[in-house]
């Protein structure tokens, strides 16, 4: 038995080292020679600080920042638990928390009177979507505006050329990378709304 038995530790051994310790090493040297940005989480630094991720969304609850979608993690954001609600569209634990997040929409920006686009109110599968559509961001320029104290068609025209267009002209819709458009915005203000 014991001659049987070495030989099978033995590749045990050697393929725990390939493939758990040899492989994993290779491919992330690799990815970090060919995509440096990429392999250390595609970071958005300013001023030698970490200000999130370029593929990870963000809570913001300041009325004078565009909001992000919705996250459905426990902690949201938290890309180590990434998970979408799993409610059912008849689910009342959705419905209430649509509910709670139009209200909560409408008390931040009492006079909107725009229709609530559907990715401000619901989370996305991954609950981890920086993104929000050019009609949500559209939504929430008003707010913005009035909070930053600037013209709301600035701030219209920069929604606009933060706008990403679909991947490769035919994947996904159109979107806004609300931390990029937050950067934008706060760099429109410091320049005293002009740029």
């Amino acid at each position: 038995m014991l001659r049987e038995l070495r030989p099978s530790l033995r590749m045990l051994l050697v393929l725990t080292l390939v493939t758990g310790i040899v492989y994993p090493l290779l491919v992330t040297g690799l990815a970090r020679l060919a995509f440096p940005r990429q392999a250390g989480g595609s970071l958005v630094v300013a001023r030698g600080r970490v200000l999130g991720s370029s593929l990870i969304g963000q809570s913001f609850a300041d009325p004078g920042r565009f909001w992000s979608r919705p996250s459905a993690t426990s902690v949201p954001y938290d890309p180590s638990n990434s998970t979408g609600s799993n409610l059912g569209p008849t689910n009342p634990a959705l419905l209430k928390a649509i509910s709670d997040r139009v209200a909560a929409l409408h008390a931040a920006d009492p006079g909107n009177r725009l229709p609530i686009p559907a990715d401000l109110v619901t989370s996305s599968a991954s609950g981890l979507d920086p993104d929000i559509s050019p009609a949500a961001a559209e939504y929430q320029v008003a707010r913005v505006a009035r909070v930053r104290g600037l013209d709301t068609l600035r701030v219209r025209a920069l929604v606009a050329q933060c706008i990403e267009p679909r991947t490769f002209g035919v994947l996904g819709e159109p979107r806004v990378n609300v931390l990029a458009l937050d950067r934008a915005l706060d760099q429109l203000t410091r320049n005293g709304g002009t740029r």
